[in-house]
């Protein structure tokens, strides 16, 4: 269990102050000019070197994302994105630390940026997340007020402007791309890639987007050294993570915890168990509503780090753990993820546009009971067509729940559709 003294975010839950006095209280801003005097390759080096991995879903390694910028500003200035959308069913995590420790944020943007040698950084923040709008903002004119950003900002030498733009509250900008089309005042669609934001991002220059927490972690990381992130978590599953846990648990919560704990410790430690007893569970979705459910039997062995849920077919994604006891209707569950993918598809591949549609519908029949045995694999086959065939992954993330049902619950799936044709009354009260 990770220890106090050991978790970055000092004031997750809002207990303390959070301004900017509080904050450095808590050791931000402590030497900010000192690390990035380090050099812009001395802190890629030092953030690959810690084997820190990108927060916000697909795990890709940060410091080498970094790396991918050019090496020198020429024509084009550079720019980094964060990716504050945070729009994944299940997933709270970012949206506490602009809450209640926004400088943690603010500061690893600009020690970041300075690596990257961009002076200017975007956050883009989830149309939703209003009060999290007004903490930020109430951060960043603090940072600038005590010149902690602007010219010369924290007295390092580096000009840095930090600017916060509120979306729409469409699902689709969590997508690098789209996210950057957003800020450009388009709609929010999908860019094929290549060419990758590196080389032409934000207004046609190089940037990179990064999660709110990826960046957040960097000063705390920069000041105790590669090799103290590294002593948490498996091999190449390195460092602190936030886990939002909710669903059928006693205590709902958003912690900082080890990577690679397993997932009983996990709930049973920091949220009272699962409702009824660990005996009571029936699945887990492991990393917000766009990875494959595990049944009990997994969840029994299951450490919650990229690798290990890779390797069970699921994933780790947003680290957003959803809990379902014996009560859920796992089928009408996944039904309903069904329905939000294909609400927030954008439209703009064929497979996407007309897959999410169709998987929904199907879905609604056999939340019901009103369909035939062969369909479970028509849809099945259906959703491997989606899955990898679109711009984006948001076809994988609409694919995916509807897979793991198949694959652990394939067979509450069959007892309804036999229930319905038996005409028992329990196949259609499930569907009310």
């Amino acid at each position: 269990m990770l220890q106090d003294s050991d978790r970055i975010f000092q004031n997750l839950y809002g207990m303390a102050d959070r301004s900017l006095a509080g904050a450095k209280s808590r050791g931000c801003w402590d030497g900010t000019a000192a690390l990035i005097q380090r050099g812009h390759d001395a802190i890629i080096e030092e953030i690959k070197e810690s084997g820190l991995r990108g927060r916000g879903g697909a795990g890709f390694p940060t410091g080498l994302k970094w790396s991918f910028m050019p090496k020198e500003v020429k024509d084009r200035p550079h720019y980094l994105v964060v990716n504050a959308d945070e729009s994944e069913p299940g997933t709270c995590k970012d949206r506490e630390i602009m809450r209640h420790d926004p400088h943690t944020l603010i500061e690893g943007c600009l020690i970041a940026s300075f690596a990257m040698r961009a002076n200017a950084c975007y956050i883009y923040i989830r149309g939703e997340y209003i009060r999290e709008r007004e903490a930020l903002q109430v951060a960043i004119d603090e940072a600038y007020d005590a010149g902690l950003l602007g010219k010369n900002a924290a007295g390092s030498g580096w000009d840095f402007d930090l600017y916060l733009t509120h979306g729409a509250g469409a699902y689709i900008c969590g997508e690098e791309t789209a996210l950057i089309e957003s800020l450009e005042g388009k709609k929010g669609m999908p860019r094929l890639k290549p060419p990758f934001p590196a080389g032409v991002g934000l207004y046609g220059c190089p940037s990179t987007v990064n999660n709110v927490e990826s960046i957040a972690v960097v000063p705390t990381i920069l000041r105790r050294g590669a090799s103290w992130f590294k002593s948490f978590g498996r091999p190449n599953n390195a460092g602190t993570k936030l886990f939002a846990v909710s669903g059928h648990v006693e205590k709902p919560c958003v912690v900082e915890e080890a990577m690679s704990i397993t997932l009983k410790e996990l709930i049973d430690k920091h949220c009272g168990g699962v409702r009824g007893g660990w005996g009571n569970l029936k699945a887990v979705i492991p990393g917000g509503s766009s990875v494959q459910c595990l049944p009990k039997a997994i969840c029994d062995e299951t450490i919650m780090d990229f690798d290990y849920l890779r390797e069970q077919k699921s994933g780790l994604g947003t680290a957003a753990v959803i809990v379902m006891d014996q009560s859920t209707d796992v089928v009408k569950a996944i039904w309903r993820l069904a329905k939000f993918y294909k609400h927030e598809s954008c439209g703009q591949c064929t497979p996407c546009r007309e897959g999410t549609g169709w998987m929904m519908r199907v879905m609604d029949r056999l939340v019901r009971g009103d369909a035939e045995i062969e369909e479970i694999d028509m849809l099945y086959d259906v959703s491997k067509q989606v899955e990898g065939h679109t711009i984006c992954a948001l076809g994988d993330a609409a694919a995916w729940p509807i897979q793991g049902l198949i694959r652990h619950f394939r067979d509450e799936i069959e007892d309804r559709i036999k229930a319905k044709k038996a005409g028992r009354v329990s196949a259609s009260v499930a569907a009310e």
